[in-house]
């Protein structure tokens, strides 16, 4: 059985990965971190290729295990440390809000807001995956609303993955603003995992932009 500190962790700043690096901070526990300069094109290269045929962050190695996609990996961790407190159990009734949550965004969420910003339609409700956009929006500020987090007074990793989420969406105007949409963003970032984690990618972002404008003068 690999040992649960044999994480190596392939991350890009200010890109999706951001979140996994915060969960990684909340549950404590030490990984090595592998930086992708995606300025420079290491995600495309071969050597991620066999990582991430994708060529996509973020991506865990755990001894033996290999997890792509994001809320994956989510599940993985959280699960993988439970002293931490960020799962609930299975025989928890709270797992399967936490469960429908980490689905929900990849599932519904992020399409809808994708096709909303690129003005697609979503295709006949049967066949679409989230509906309408309307819909996807109602159903995540219902969820929100009673607060503070989405199972209630206990923070999960569910919530890292929206609070990471529904920052960038609002702040790049993909989502409109909304009160509760906001104090959640505003809670969860407050966090000092968060803030580290903030702090960390903008030196990283600031490096891997000077590294790939060398290169591009070179």
């Amino acid at each position: 059985m690999a040992d649960r500190a044999d994480i190596t962790f392939y991350h890009s700043p200010n890109t999706r990965s951001s979140g996994v690096r915060v969960l990684l901070e909340e549950l404590g526990v030490p990984y090595r971190l592998h930086a992708l300069n995606m300025r420079a094109g290491e995600h495309l290269q071969e050597a991620y290729r066999v990582i991430n045929p994708m060529a996509k962050v973020p991506a865990i190695r755990h001894g033996g295990a290999l997890v792509t996609e994001q809320a994956a990996i989510y599940l993985y961790l959280a699960d993988l440390f439970p002293e931490a407190g960020l799962a609930p159990a299975t025989t928890d009734p709270a797992r399967a809000t936490y469960l429908r949550w980490m689905v929900f965004y990849g599932s519904c969420f992020e399409p809808a807001v994708i096709d909303r910003h690129l003005k697609r339609e979503p295709g006949p409700r049967g066949m679409s995956a989230y509906g309408e956009y309307d819909s996807v929006i109602v159903r995540v500020i219902e969820a929100l609303t009673p607060g503070p987090y989405l199972l209630g007074e206990r923070f999960s990793a569910a919530d890292i993955l929206w609070g990471s989420a529904l920052g960038w969406t609002t702040g790049f105007g993909l989502v409109a603003p909304d009160p509760v949409l906001t104090g959640y963003v505003e809670r969860v970032r407050s966090r000092p995992a968060f803030q580290r984690v903030a702090a960390a990618d903008a030196q990283l972002a600031a490096e891997h932009a000077a590294a790939a404008a060398q290169a591009g003068a070179a």
